[in-house]
């Protein structure tokens, strides 16, 4: 039931570290890792608030965790495509420039 509790760890572990990393601070790439990773915390929030389990811990802790890594895991492998996919549209705009 406390699944949201690692995306939400990873969102103020990241918010963080780009606050002390100059080249991250700014960079639009951390950013919208950092909102996408924000946006899975308060989904999570609000499907557990509304099913009045916001802090409930089942009895399978180690399972509620890993759904947990599972859904960072996916906000990150998603980002990493749409990152990808706008760095090869930039390159493919660029040639087409020149």
């Amino acid at each position: 039931m406390v699944c949201y509790a690692v995306p939400t760890a990873a969102a103020v572990l990241l918010h963080a570290i780009r606050g002390n990393k100059p080249s991250w601070k700014n960079n639009q790439k951390y950013k919208s890792l950092n909102l996408l990773l924000f946006g899975g915390t308060i989904f999570g929030v609000v499907d557990h608030l509304w099913n009045g389990e916001l802090f409930l811990v089942g009895p399978n802790i180690l399972s509620d965790i890993s759904l947990g890594f599972a859904i960072t895991a996916t906000i990150i492998v998603s980002w990493g495509v749409m990152a990808h996919l706008e760095e090869a549209s930039r390159k493919k705009t660029s040639k087409a420039v020149n």
